[in-house]
């Protein structure tokens, strides 16, 4: 074997136990028990102070490339993924020029990836108006589902699907059983909020009320229902619609859920007046929102945690007025997912193989990857050495993402990531080895 791996530590099926894996030509080959006689070209020995961990999965990235790759890019985006563990990404459709609503423009975001990647990368499809005879064609070249907005995305190049839209597009997605995963939030809601300029965050927190998304989600059960269509709401922060979302798996809609590292760290009341690098849509909301959070992730309703990384420059943060309005929503967090989410989640008597689940094998599920997201046999050997009981410092500076802001920024957190391998070659930013994905092939 090219690889043998000793782990006195690690997450598989049977739990958080001692393992010996054997590696051959990037997959994993044999799963042992601690302390079996395996021998490989390669033997690397691990101690009892790290967890071996499949690798994880974030199935929520902007990498802003092309177009606006001063925002992110690959090289980065995936250099930051690699150092917190993360071996696989799927990017967003949009706020890259062209965003991908076609397949000419896939082919487009492909050729800029190409050869600068140091993870694995799949690739989302867009649903706007007008391009449903798109859909199949986009999904035929690999795509891994498609994301459409329910109000404006931000950027006037990805407009918002209307009622009729969204059940236009689930209906020809259902053609195809493709999957479609959808900013939920109601336009007319926000709209009828108060605005949001100014630096106080009570303020942006108003204009973004949890009955947009409640109303919306319940638009996408309804018509994901009519459709008999597969649904996915992205980055849940309304812990209302919890009940909304499991009575809908009761009545037999094939309906997911995710959530971010940010909507269970932070809470609004510890968010200063002109701290923007906490904006996001929808927002961070109270400690008790916060909570109910982590039960939905207790009980199931939802399924994943990814990172929704959505970067910009700084002067696009509006540091200068503190402006809540006029700042771009979105947070950095690529990098730091694993460290943030185990913080807290240890803190609230869950265990690495929670984690895993939440952040590896449900997010490679969800988007249809067979290979990824396990440590058993059969399986891509992407791993991430993970010490639980070490702790840092956020220092921006040193993250690997393009611009040096983040919510996460001078926050003590627990959990370093050691090291991460790519089927079975050990990602150090030297040199790209990331590969991109096409669903059913991965």
């Amino acid at each position: 074997m090219d690889l043998v791996v000793r782990a006195a530590r690690a997450v598989t099926a049977a739990g958080e136990v001692p393992v010996t894996l054997g590696v051959d030509g990037g997959r994993i080959v044999a799963v042992e028990p601690g302390g079996a006689a395996l021998s490989g070209d390669r033997v690397l020995d691990l101690g009892d102070d790290v967890v071996l961990l499949p690798g994880l999965v974030d199935t929520h990235v902007h990498v802003n490339d092309p177009g606006r790759a001063e925002w992110e890019g690959f090289e980065t985006a995936t250099r930051a993924a690699a150092a917190g563990g993360v071996t696989t990404i799927v990017d967003m459709p949009l706020n890259s020029l062209p965003p991908t609503v076609d397949v000419a423009a896939l082919d487009v975001k492909r050729k800029s990836a190409a050869g600068r990647v140091h993870v694995d990368v799949g690739f989302w499809g867009g649903a706007i108006p007008g391009n449903v005879t798109e859909l199949r064609g986009l999904h035929d070249a690999g795509v891994f589902g498609f994301k459409c907005f329910l109000l404006h995305s931000g950027v006037d190049e990805f407009p918002p699907l209307d009622p009729a839209g969204l059940g236009e597009a689930l209906r020809e997605l259902s053609s195809f059983d493709a999957l479609m995963i959808v900013h939920a939030e109601d336009a007319h809601e926000i709209d009828s909020a108060p605005e949001p300029h100014g630096g106080r965050y009570v303020d942006f927190l108003n204009s973004r009320p949890r009955q947009a998304e409640n109303l919306a989600i319940t638009h996408v059960i309804d018509a994901a229902r009519a459709a008999s269509a597969r649904a996915h709401i992205l980055h849940l922060s309304s812990s209302d619609a919890l009940p909304l979302i499991a009575a809908a798996r009761r009545d037999g809609v094939a309906l997911t859920a995710e959530t971010c590292p940010h909507y269970l760290s932070f809470v609004a009341e510890e968010i200063r007046d002109g701290a923007t690098q906490f904006k996001c849509c929808p927002p961070i909301r109270e400690a008790a929102n916060r909570e109910r959070l982590w039960q939905g992730l207790a009980d199931g309703v939802l399924d994943t945690i990814v990172s929704d990384h959505s970067p910009c420059t700084p002067e696009l943060k509006r540091f200068d007025s503190g402006d809540f309005g006029e700042a771009w929503g979105g947070i950095s967090s690529l990098q730091l997912g694993l460290p943030a989410i185990w913080t807290q989640a240890r803190q609230r008597g869950f265990a690495l193989t929670d984690v895993v689940r939440w952040m590896a094998e449900r997010p490679a599920a969800q988007a249809g990857m067979r290979r990824k997201g396990h440590l058993a046999v059969g399986y891509d050997a992407d791993f991430c050495v993970f010490a639980p009981d070490e702790a840092f410092v956020v220092d921006v500076a040193k993250l690997k993402h393009r611009n040096p802001v983040s919510a996460y920024d001078r926050r003590p957190l627990a959990g370093v990531v050691r090291s991460t391998w790519l089927r079975g070659t050990e990602i150090t930013g030297d040199a790209p080895h990331g590969e991109l994905l096409t669903r059913g092939n991965c």
